[in-house]
């Protein structure tokens, strides 16, 4: 008999220390405390179906799980990678041959919003029916990745990340329970367990597995007490994985608190937003083109420098990637914020296509059009054009907007930095305009 023989012992500390019960259960007292509607659902034993949103490693699976078990409902864990149409409705046929005997079905699908619409389709006429409880797991916000119909069948539960204090509670209960390291003596400080739960960012798997490492790599003293030396823990909480999806909701809302940041004039808030997403391992070229639309949506003309300065960090970002091009991607990141901000170009620009979008295509005006034949010549195209740089103002009081755009301002310059200089000359060149020749 080896240690390996033991396959319980020698599961993950994660899988070893799940709880079978609400009051083995860490944090969501928002939900499962005494008294709260999740809780008094469980006890009454009134589920219905649901989807548990929250970040990774707060529980969703293993509440589910609880649930089953004290619903007395036969529990079936479904994955979207590997379970196609048929066999959900394999499954679902199963379920619904235990519903007439009485048995319920608790069909668990985590990671919910990787199953498409199809799958999801596929889950609807059995939720209708009551033939199972859906418990949906997701990272991501269900109002964008999960089917409003099977959506509006479920009550959603948000599940928070662990609190510091959930998470010591966790910890010091796997030092000392037999499922988790209780047969073993170990010598480790409050501030290391502490500086553990930190680094774990609210989630459980996270703390556990950096626990069970640096458990595992302790060296045994002379009494046979197991010590976690604090440079052994330093390397095991090396680099954290920050919740990041490149293509999830985390991923907007990283890049809207960026571009945020900036327009508010805030470099120190949008460096570091910044910096999450190039640790989460996002694109830097997504990053820099980005700046390129904040430099005109949100500086343009109060500073045209900062188109520039965009770009250039684009072009460096190119020509480096990462990790050089990050202090390229801080120096435009910190110009945008700093530059004086006008969004007149983005509100002249949207005005304009809103302006497109409800009005029929209007006809170029004569004066403009250009004449290369002469039957165009006949017809009156370019009569009345006036060559601007011919006048003694450089300016001409013809129309260029179509008739029923007359007079139409699309371009409302602010006062901000080097704008405030174009709408003096905008001003002063519609007053021109306007006077009587």
């Amino acid at each position: 008999m080896s240690l390996f023989d033991d396959r319980e012992q020698s599961a993950p500390l994660a899988s070893r220390l799940r709880p079978e019960t609400l009051e083995e259960y860490a944090g969501q007292q928002h939900l499962i405390g005494e008294g709260k509607i999740l809780r008094q659902l469980i006890e009454k034993d009134q589920i219905s179906s649901m989807i548990f949103w929250g970040p990774p490693g707060v529980g969703k699976t293993t509440l589910a799980r609880i649930i089953a078990k004290q619903t007395r409902a036969e529990f079936v864990e479904f994955s979207a990678v590997t379970s196609g149409i048929k066999e959900i409705k394999e499954v679902m046929q199963q379920a619904e041959h235990n519903r007439r005997y009485g048995i319920r079905t608790l069909l668990f699908a985590d990671e919910i919003h990787r199953f498409n619409k199809a799958q999801q389709d596929a889950f609807l006429p059995w939720v209708e029916k009551g033939s199972i409880i859906l418990v949906g797991a997701t990272t991501e916000n269900p109002s964008f990745e999960i089917n409003s119909a099977l959506l509006s069948r479920c009550k959603v539960f948000i599940l928070k990340a662990l609190e510091t204090e959930d998470l010591m509670q966790l910890l010091k209960h796997a030092l000392k329970s037999p499922k988790g390291f209780g047969s073993l003596e170990i010598s480790i400080e409050e501030s290391q367990l502490s500086a553990i739960a930190g680094f774990s960012n609210g989630d459980a798997r996270t703390a556990l597995n950096t626990l069970e490492m640096a458990v595992l790599n302790a060296k045994m003293n002379s009494e046979g007490v197991l010590c976690v030396d604090g440079d052994v823990l330093a390397q095991c909480m090396n680099r954290r994985s920050l919740l990041y999806d490149k293509n999830g909701e985390e991923h907007y809302n990283l890049i809207s608190a960026l571009h945020k940041s900036m327009r508010n004039s805030d470099p120190d808030a949008a460096v570091y937003w910044m910096c999450r997403m190039l640790d989460g391992g996002e694109d830097p070229l997504y990053i820099a083109r980005r700046l390129v639309r904040f430099a005109s949506e949100d500086v343009g003309m109060a500073d045209s420098n900062a188109l520039q300065v965009a770009v250039a960090a684009y072009q460096a970002c190119h020509f480096l990637g990462m990790p050089e091009c990050d202090v390229h991607l801080t120096h435009a990141v910190v110009y945008l914020s700093m530059a004086p901000k006008s969004n007149a170009l983005y509100r002249a620009c949207e005005a304009c296509k809103a302006d497109i979008r409800q009005m029929p295509a209007e006809p170029v005006p004569l004066q403009i059009c250009n004449a290369p034949t002469s039957l165009m010549k006949e017809m009156h195209y370019g009569e009345g054009y006036v060559y601007a740089h011919d006048t003694e103002e450089k300016l001409a009081r013809m129309q260029c907007l179509p008739d029923a755009l007359a007079g139409r301002r699309y371009y409302e310059p602010g006062s901000e930095g080097n704008e405030k200089l174009v709408k003096e000359r905008l001003e002063t060149i519609l007053r021109w305009k306007n006077e009587k020749a």
